[in-house]
């Protein structure tokens, strides 16, 4: 047989492969244009117009998110193999063991001190509380690497997930696309029209992406949640209750959410030339309002709070309440345990009306002055100003970003980018609000996450310090460790990864920091 004859009974033509790779360079040129457009509806007609000389932003923007998407995620895909790797150590770490093994020194030493002072009715206290740490957490050091190199693999492949769906649906165009359906819906169903009925099209096609995301996200969500969760012990909560949790969430979104985004886009579209400012004003409203809303009225529909019974640790938490002057008006435990054993803390509440809750699980899992040194740190943020100072941040956050959304409104070369590019329809406001955020605000946003990391991990050790400054410093080393040791947490970081996505210093670090602090006040 022939070369001729043999590559005619190929089963796959040359000539078609050329043609398709031809074709698939000749769409991967400069400008990229989603598959749906406005204007070409399906096709790549529409962004043959465009130039780098006539419209810079247009020409650019589409393949640089795409650029700065897969770029993140190799990033922190990177940081994630770095610590999927330090969950793969065996050997417990050293810097640990030396700092606990001190204060179990100390601990020691300050029990035997006092173990004449103790009542009879605190026996199972002292028990618990004269038992060394380190040999708790090295005989968990197993368990808390194998949970956290199972919560790190599933987060690998959700992100994986979450950069394919987020690229594949810019290629495609979803956004355009799922605008003109809700259009098409609101026009079919309720006779609304684009022109004279945006922001009720635009509460339809938020309606239609709350669907879609949460279909998308449900099987991540019952997977961490009754596969990870359950497998290292901590997940409480039935099917029955997981899923009523969502209902509650996607009916409170709807009820508060909707308003919100139709009040948002009127303002913008009524404010003229400074609407930022107008917008800003109605941000910090909403921010004040969903501070008191939330603690009094929509957590209490998710969990069952209770005053916290009188006695010996009511009388303590409202005694150091007293100390720093704290307006403490209410006390609750929130009964965490029937979705989780994990354990919490929190404070809320305006002006003289504070409260603070405790969650079941934490009143199990440590003793009573371990408690208060715990509340001591959490009362250290509010003492510190840094409650007030997040509040701030988070306002300015708010003005300098919609300032800068307000100077981009008009770029409608960046919409058309996107597939929003029909001359004779306006570009939805919430398009533009959605469209900016993920494209000329995104770079921002990561850098000002960081930097607003590295801040907060400065505010705990101030807090940290806080409560050594009350005397209980070695109730919260402890109180930490079991807090850990319970919730199975990361016993040896990697140094990049904490640094990057830790909020909260890793356990080591706050532990030698109050130890050093411990040395001064000697």
């Amino acid at each position: 047989m022939s070369a001729a004859e043999s590559i005619s009974k190929c089963p796959v033509d040359p000539q078609n492969i050329v043609k398709h790779f031809l074709s698939f360079n000749e769409k991967m040129e400069l400008p990229w244009t989603p598959r749906y457009t406005q204007t070409a509806g399906a096709g790549y007609e529409a962004a043959e117009e465009m130039s780098k000389e006539d419209s810079p932003l247009g020409y650019w923007a589409l393949a640089a998110t795409i650029f700065f998407t897969v770029a993140v995620y190799s990033f922190e895909g990177n940081l994630d193999h770095r610590q999927k790797s330090s969950y793969q150590k065996t050997d417990f770490p050293k810097e640990l063991q030396t700092t606990v093994s001190a204060i179990d020194a100390e601990r020691a030493a300050a029990a035997s001190q006092n173990s004449t002072d103790k009542k009879e009715d605190k026996e199972d206290d002292d028990k618990k509380e004269h038992k060394p740490l380190l040999p708790q957490l090295q005989s968990k050091f197993k368990n808390s690497q194998a949970y956290g190199l199972d919560k790190i693999n599933f987060g690998m492949f959700s992100s994986t997930y979450d950069t394919f769906e987020s690229v594949l649906f810019l290629l495609l165009g979803f956004l355009p696309l799922l605008w003109d359906k809700s259009v098409e819906y609101g026009s079919q169903y309720f006779g609304y029209t684009e022109q004279d009925n945006e922001i009720k099209i635009t509460l339809i096609f938020l309606a239609i992406t709350t669907v879609i995301g949460t279909i998308t996200s449900l099987p991540f969500e019952l997977y961490s949640t009754f596969q990870i969760e359950k497998k290292h012990g901590f997940n409480k909560q039935t099917l029955g209750l997981f899923f009523s949790d969502k209902v509650k969430s996607i009916i409170l979104s709807f009820v508060i959410g909707g308003p919100f985004v139709a009040l948002l886009l009127k303002i913008i579209k009524s404010g003229g030339e400074y609407f930022f400012v107008y917008v800003w004003a109605f941000m910090f409203c909403f921010s004040v309002f969903m501070m008191t809303i939330v603690p009094v009225v929509i957590m209490p529909i998710f969990n069952k709070y209770e005053p916290l019974q009188d006695g010996s640790l009511k009388t303590s938490i409202c005694k150091l309440a007293e100390q720093i002057k704290y307006p403490l008006t209410k006390l609750f435990v929130m009964d965490g345990s029937k979705r989780s054993s994990h354990s919490n803390a929190f404070m809320f509440g305006f002006g003289n009306n504070k409260r603070i809750v405790l969650f079941d699980t934490l009143i199990e899992q440590v003793e009573e002055d371990e408690i208060l040194a715990i509340l001591g740190h959490e009362l250290g943020h509010w003492k510190l100003g840094h409650t007030l100072s997040n509040f701030a941040i988070t306002q300015i956050y708010f003005g300098a970003a919609f300032y800068f959304f307000s100077q981009c409104y008009s770029s409608d070369d960046l919409y058309s980018a996107f597939g929003f590019d029909d001359p004779n329809r306006s570009v939805p406001d919430i398009i533009r609000l959605m469209l900016f955020f993920q494209t000329i605000w995104a770079p921002v946003d990561k850098v000002l996450s960081f930097i607003l990391t590295v801040f907060s991990r400065h505010n705990e050790f101030a807090a940290d310090k806080f409560s050594v400054d009350l005397n209980m410093s070695q109730k919260l080393q402890s109180g930490l460790c079991k807090i850990h040791l319970e919730n199975l947490g990361a016993m040896c970081p990697d140094p990049w990864y904490s640094t990057y996505h830790y909020s909260h210093p890793p356990l080591v670090e706050r532990l030698s920091a109050m130890m050093e602090l411990d040395k001064k006040k000697k």
